[in-house]
């Protein structure tokens, strides 16, 4: 496809023969650095312009021009590293005619390499007295004017690396999430937990109520699915007896997007022998508040329009209670179907035809009248059996599950169970799902018989948890929307 050039682009170009016809490759080739720009600014913050007169510090730094300021035989210009911003001096007095010539041609956006002293200007600014300067990358393109950037959020998003090269922030958050990451990893290794990887596509829709994404395997000649969840597979190994493991991985689901959602998206799972609901919830307090304190240095986060404080002991709620204090309604108390689609028609709930059950009713009662009320850390538990299919009935009400969804500002960010381990019981739950399926459930799931089995050969009892890794680092990091924190969200066409 042809493009049309605007008369930078042409000037740009045009230089790129001026380079060649010195002998410098427009492109460039490898450089050495042994320093970056925050480093040296740390480094040096408490030494004085006057200290710097009889010091003789250098450094080799590399990175892309974001500002020139050209004062005929003296220049001064900015370059960006990984980390952030240092002025630069250049003189023709220091480098030479050739090589101050050299710099004249240089475009904003260009990357160089300086060696030279390190020093501080009258006011106070670190600096470093360019002593050689080093073409290495001509930028073809423009970057966006200063002070308006990528306006268009959508461009933000389909062309990140300039988003990244524009935006403090989109560095900040891009650098912290594998922080936040390796804050997660070092926590679970300390707990005894290893981390395994399990298959991305498989034959069968299990481990969660979801749509998916469907493939075709040429070689099998098979339809396959990429996961929905990492669930079964990782319970298959506690079987095997490797007792505590997680995973982090891409999970793929073919539903909407929105500020919460992404087709594809980070998610972990986390599974621990002997252990249950109760230990899920202590082992995320724990590992919250240890994000908090290492990555971020605070316990106050804020978040989709709320102050978060994650320190002291986060608030368990039964979904029943939760609803009563709403409503009134005691669905605890209430046996009868016919009562539940009453109430559902009362209060102006609609139903699907596999919802007409208990348990979704009062789901569905949760989600118009709780779900966006639970703004502080809140750990939301005793889910119905029908929206439960991998989980432990309540030995004292077997309407119910021990469940628990953990919700900060109104939305769902981890969902634990006392992991289901009988094979009679996870069979009839199976089959129960397969009969949604029929009545037009498509987030229901198959019967994977290979778990039964495993099962059947005896997994202890288990605390699970699944987390949404995207969620969790749009919190510590003070994001609105998931796409803040992907570096590559999905995105519509262009028109």
């Amino acid at each position: 496809m042809e493009r049309v050039l605007t008369e930078q682009e042409l000037n740009r170009r045009a230089k790129i023969d001026k380079l060649k016809e010195m002998g410098l490759d427009p492109f460039g080739q490898r450089f050495e650095r042994d320093a970056y720009a925050e480093e040296l600014k740390e480094k040096y913050k408490d030494t004085t312009h006057e200290e710097f007169e009889s010091m003789t510090d250098t450094a080799t730094v590399v990175g892309r021009i974001m500002f020139i300021r050209k004062m005929g035989k003296a220049s001064f210009f900015n370059i960006q590293d990984k980390t952030g911003r240092i002025q630069i001096y250049i003189s023709i007095n220091d480098v030479g005619e050739e090589k101050y010539n050299l710099f004249k041609t240089a475009d904003i956006g260009d990357i160089v390499g300086v060696h030279g002293k390190v020093m501080k200007t009258n006011s106070g600014e670190l600096t470093i007295k360019c002593l050689e300067y080093t073409h290495l990358v001509k930028a073809l393109k423009p970057l966006p004017e200063k002070y308006h950037g990528l306006t268009d959020i959508e461009e933000r998003y389909r062309r990140r690396y300039v988003d990244l090269i524009m935006n403090d922030e989109s560095r900040r958050v891009a650098f912290m999430r594998p922080k936040i990451i390796r804050c997660i990893q070092n926590f679970l290794d300390n707990e005894g937990f290893v981390e395994v990887e399990t298959p991305i596509l498989t034959s069968l829709l299990t481990g969660a109520s979801a749509r998916p994404f469907i493939t075709h395997h040429n070689a099998q000649d098979i339809d396959m699915y990429l996961r929905i969840a990492l669930e079964l597979n990782l319970k298959r190994l506690l079987v095997g007896g490797m007792e505590r493991v997680y995973e982090i991985g891409r999970t793929f689901r073919n539903e909407g997007m929105d500020p919460q959602h992404n087709p594809e998206f980070t998610m972990m799972e986390i599974y621990q022998a002997y252990s249950d609901l109760d230990g899920m919830m202590d082992l995320t307090e724990r590992m919250y508040k240890e994000i908090a304190e290492k990555v971020c240095g605070k316990t106050t986060f804020r978040y989709l329009g709320h102050d978060i404080d994650l320190s002291g002991s986060w608030k368990r709620l039964s979904m029943t209670d939760a609803i009563k204090e709403k409503t009134g309604i005691d669905f605890r108390k209430i046996t009868s179907l016919d009562e539940c689609l009453k109430l559902a028609e009362e209060h102006q709930i609609e139903l699907l035809d596999h919802e007409r059950q208990y348990g979704h009713i009062v789901n569905k009662f949760f989600e118009k009248y709780v779900e966006e009320t639970l703004i502080e850390p809140t750990f939301l538990y005793g889910h119905p059996i029908e929206i439960s299919p991998l989980t432990k009935k309540e030995p004292n009400d077997e309407r119910f599950t021990q469940r628990f969804e953990l919700f900060i500002s109104g939305h769902e960010c981890a969902n634990a169970y006392t992991e289901l381990n009988d094979p009679i019981d996870q069979l009839e739950r199976f089959t129960h799902q397969l009969e949604e399926k029929d009545m037009g459930n498509e987030e229901a799931n198959d019967i994977d018989m290979d778990f039964v089995e495993a099962l059947e050969y005896g997994m202890p009892p288990t605390g699970g948890i699944g987390y949404g890794i995207d969620r969790m680092i749009m919190l510590f990091t003070e994001q609105e929307s998931i796409r803040d924190v992907l570096l590559f969200p999905t995105m519509k066409e262009r028109n």
